[in-house]
């Protein structure tokens, strides 16, 4: 309820502020017995989401969230991109089985008070080197608590461009899964006419690395904002034997239903099974 009073109240004009945000976040993971785990690493301070209990696998499933509350309007940023809509968290909450956490993005649930937090780590420089080696900082720190050794990356909008430069230069990443994911941040800008992201690292420039892991790229069929194109786009110029698949949603946009259908979705993705849906596109080299 929290979260949709939230998104509400920013429809309609009204952003929540900073303290609503994060407050929300953690009463949304502590409803499920997660709790907040700041993890400090060289650059920025990560905040985490964990359960308080887990099971005995040597897997863990990491979701990464999208930009956040990134922009106020096309042309001035926000002060603080604590996301409005935690959309990882909600996913991973929603996991139907095995070990799931939840990472948060440099300058997120407080960190926009510390430096280096400068509003380019939200803006231009969102995939910058220093971004993408916190969060492989912190992601080592997840693996050991959880005795793990095997990792599946989900990264929503901007965080699955954040999975895929991870999972580029990781050697433990045994899926790679994305939610309406920012694969090729250069073909996305030039779409949208938006200002190139010129601090920025872009997984369609690590397709080598990435050819060797295990991909499922999902994609809304009316999401406006990353569009399939974008997604069939990296794909495609993956060598032939690349296990690759992006799956098309019908119906779905960069926000709904994703969540909603997550269950299904997630057991999909592992078993590498087509969705359970006739209307529903896939592409693989």
């Amino acid at each position: 309820m929290a979260i949709c009073l939230l998104w509400l109240a920013a429809c309609a004009g009204a952003p929540p502020t900073p303290e609503q945000r994060r407050a929300s976040a953690q009463q949304l993971a502590s409803a499920q017995g997660w709790f907040a785990l700041p993890i400090d690493t060289r650059f920025f301070t990560l905040t985490a989401f964990l359960p308080s209990t887990f099971s005995a696998s040597k897997r863990l499933t990491v979701y990464i969230e999208g930009d956040g509350f990134a922009w106020i309007s096309s042309e001035q940023a926000s002060t603080d991109p604590t996301p409005i809509q935690p959309t990882a968290l909600q996913l991973a909450l929603a996991q139907p089985e095995g070990n799931a956490v939840y990472l948060g993005r440099p300058c997120q649930y407080g960190g926009a008070a510390q430096t280096p937090c400068a509003k380019k780590y939200w803006t231009n420089s969102r995939f910058a080197p220093e971004v993408i080696e916190a969060s492989n900082s912190a992601i080592d720190n997840l693996k050991a608590r959880f005795g793990a050794n095997r990792l599946v990356l989900v990264g929503y909008s901007g965080g699955g461009a954040v999975a895929a430069l991870l999972a580029a230069r990781r050697d433990d990443v045994e899926r790679l899964i994305t939610v309406a994911g920012n694969l090729d941040h250069r073909a996305w800008t030039e779409m949208h006419y938006l200002r190139p992201l010129t601090g920025s690292l872009n997984p369609a420039d690590f397709r080598a690395a990435l050819s060797r892991v295990p991909q499922w790229h999902f994609v809304g069929g009316d999401d406006r904002n990353m569009p399939d194109s974008i997604a069939r786009s990296f794909v495609a110029d993956f060598p032939a034997r690349t296990n690759a698949s992006v799956q098309v949603v019908p119906q779905f946009d960069h926000h709904c239903c994703w969540v909603r259908d997550w269950p299904s979705l997630w057991s999909a993705a592992m078993a590498d099974s087509p969705l359970r849906s006739s209307a529903a596109s896939s592409s693989q080299p």
